[in-house]
């Protein structure tokens, strides 16, 4: 029996790589799913590096710098590591955008190589530039916004949209006519990276915070149309699976994300959400009537209550709360309530934060209600416990059409009877407003970091 040729080896091991990041991209579609899934798609990834670096010599006629590739690995390794250890999952979308943008880079870095390798500026080669640079410098402006280091606001100017437009169009008529010799291959190549990194800023910066999770997943998608781009280019089949993979599945996130949001996409990139907000006061500008409450008072309100509704948002997961929010749960419905929590789409700042956090503290995924599911249900409720949640929840959403968060879909926690509210502070949502349900009349605050308050609170529940 004849032996597999080197290509026919390598070709079964992208297929088996392929299959992983299938049915891991699959997986990881529900929670209780999500870490296998995860773990087969990394795994997948890494046989099909071990069949680039195995066969890629042998197939491709190419030499490869071993020593090059081990400090490459090295160094990849080593930043991989301190991200895992170190980063908090309140800092996800940072990383997410961090990420979006490296992978971009490695695309633009890839075909930039093969230009000055070849000296010919190929349409591959023009496209994954364009979307490797562009994805760069977007993803760092991104994680510039939710870092703070750049203001989360939209920043406009007049005729930016015009500019960016005319940005645009030259890297597309570049691309299109540089076979005419117009420039050379060189100069053409530098414009193009220079109009692609404006081009990801100018696209980015207009863009508020509201929507700053569906630009990440945006985003994330270029990354892996510029891989698939770069795969095509140098005959890679894992790059192009996977960047395709990557690619189709941030645009379905993005869809998700925007009708969660109810946003379109081109509201989204071009609308400058969040040009316009307020850093105080309710959405029309009235002093609100601010009710501040102890946590023996909460305890108490909480002991009266038969149904409870926990609402878990940014505040919970900076303050890493999840725990002792489930202690309280567990206390409650020892006692015989009815405790749910409340998940919008895109609480935490990302798709799936608080499932992940709360399935951490091994909360049963049988009281995890998405929005639609839960919304109907807080018209019955006794209680909502807001733990750190802000623009999920502002009223402002419904009715407000001055405020960067009309239109988004909300959790009606306004409509239950009582509703306790848990922030450090007044201090303002990402979206940049204020929101108007602190000041209803069935609305209490009670101050302070989540877990010390949880931790009172549920020391003051078993008393009672």
């Amino acid at each position: 029996m004849e032996l597999l040729k080197p290509e026919q080896i390598q070709s079964l091991l992208y297929l088996i790589s392929a299959i992983g990041f299938i049915v891991g991209i699959k997986r990881l579609s529900h929670p209780k799913t999500a870490r296998s899934g995860n773990f087969l798609a990394s795994l997948g990834m890494l046989i099909a590096i071990i069949a680039t670096l195995a066969y890629g010599e042998t197939v491709n006629n190419i030499k490869f710098g071993w020593d090059l590739i081990a400090l490459g690995i090295g160094i990849g390794t080593v930043i991989g590591l301190l991200f895992a250890t170190r980063v908090q999952m309140t800092e996800m979308p940072q990383m997410v955008a961090i990420f979006n943008g490296l992978g971009g880079a490695a695309s633009a870095f890839v075909a930039s190589s093969e230009f000055f390798k070849v000296d010919d500026l190929g349409i591959i080669i023009c496209i994954s530039v364009f979307i490797g640079t562009l994805t760069f410098s977007g993803s760092f402006i991104a994680f510039g916004k939710l870092q703070g280091i750049i203001s989360g606001r939209a920043i406009t100017f007049s005729g930016q949209q015009i500019l960016n437009a005319l940005m645009f169009a030259s890297i597309v008529v570049l691309g299109s006519v540089q076979q005419l010799d117009i420039l050379s291959d060189t100069t053409t190549f530098y414009i193009i990276v220079l109009l692609a990194f404006l081009l990801g800023i100018g696209l980015t910066i207009p863009i508020g915070g509201a929507d700053m999770p569906v630009v990440i997943s945006l985003l994330n998608s270029y990354s892996g149309i510029a891989a698939a781009a770069t795969g095509f280019l140098i005959n890679n089949q894992a790059l192009i699976i996977s960047g395709s993979l990557v690619g189709a599945s941030g645009l379905i996130l993005t869809n998700i994300m925007c009708k969660g949001m109810n946003r379109s996409l081109a509201n989204v990139i071009f609308g400058a959400v969040g040009a316009e907000s307020s850093s105080g006061g309710s959405s029309d500008g009235k002093e609100m009537n601010i009710k501040s409450y102890s946590t023996t008072e909460a305890a108490m309100i909480l002991d009266a209550a038969e149904k409870i509704i926990i609402v878990p948002g940014y505040g919970l997961a900076v303050a890493q709360a999840q725990h002792v929010a489930r202690e309280v749960a567990d206390t409650l419905e020892a006692q015989g309530k009815k405790v749910l929590y409340a998940i919008h789409p895109v609480a935490g700042r990302m798709p799936g934060h608080m499932n992940v956090l709360l399935a951490e503290a091994n909360v049963s995924y049988d009281v995890l209600k998405d929005l639609d599911e839960i919304n109907p249900e807080f018209e019955d409720c006794d209680v909502a416990l807001i733990l750190g949640a802000n623009d999920v929840v502002n009223p402002a959403a419904r009715h407000d059409q001055s405020s960067p968060i009309y239109g988004m879909p909300i959790l009606n926690v306004d409509k239950s009877r009582t509703v306790i509210i848990n922030k450090r502070s007044m201090n303002p949502g990402f979206a940049g407003v204020q929101n108007e349900l602190f000041g209803y009349d069935n609305s209490i605050m009670v101050f302070g970091d989540a877990k010390d308050m949880l931790n009172d609170l549920l020391k003051e529940i078993k008393e009672l």
